[in-house]
């Protein structure tokens, strides 16, 4: 995280656009630090992370819809996990949409998915950008309010660098599990 943090104080807001096009949260989070630490501004960060995770997930979702072809190898590879995203689609509704951006696994394939459905172009928008909002919102102002509790963190990891990959490799293990779990064909 302390490279994070540091390259986006050198290079700022053109990482933190990049990353958050991918739905990365962590770039938004290391942003509200840095704005705590006054190298950011909060605001600006705000905007930018917005901005970009509306075109990303709206870049996916046109990718599902009109590219279907080019994503289907890769989608093989994924047919349980987008099976789960379409049945969470089905079950969630469009609560989907909001929540699908802070699960990580599942905030690439969703707009994926709901584009690969006859689901309405503009009510995914107004949705997802009011959904982007509450997420660049949420991260935003949450990681600038806990802004000296994450440098503290920062500081420790950056002291004792070797539990920070077993805290990392621990949380992508659960991850995983969860995720081959919840995508695992039932036995009749």
């Amino acid at each position: 995280m302390e490279d994070i943090i540091n390259s986006l104080s050198t290079y700022g807001y053109i990482i933190l656009f990049g990353y958050s096009f991918g739905g990365g949260m962590v770039a938004i989070i290391a942003a509200g630090v840095l704005s705590y630490a006054g190298k950011m501004d909060l605001t600006v960060s705000i905007a930018v992370a917005f901005s970009a995770n509306v075109i990303g997930s709206a870049f996916l979702f046109y990718m599902g819809r009109y590219n279907k072809h080019v994503l289907m190898p890769y989608i093989k590879a994924h047919r349980r996990k987008l099976a789960l995203s379409h049945i969470l689609m089905k079950k969630h509704g469009d609560k989907i949409i909001f929540f699908q951006k802070f699960i990580y696994g599942l905030k690439t394939l969703v707009p994926v998915t709901i584009g690969l459905t006859k689901y309405p172009v503009v009510k995914f928008h107004i949705i997802n950008t009011i959904s982007a909002a509450l997420w660049a919102l949420l991260l935003g102002i949450g990681s600038y309010l806990a802004g000296d509790l994450l440098t503290r963190i920062a500081a420790y990891f950056s002291a004792n660098p070797l539990y920070a990959p077993i805290i990392l490799l621990s949380i992508i293990a659960l991850l995983w599990t969860y995720l081959q779990k919840a995508t695992q064909k039932k036995k009749s």
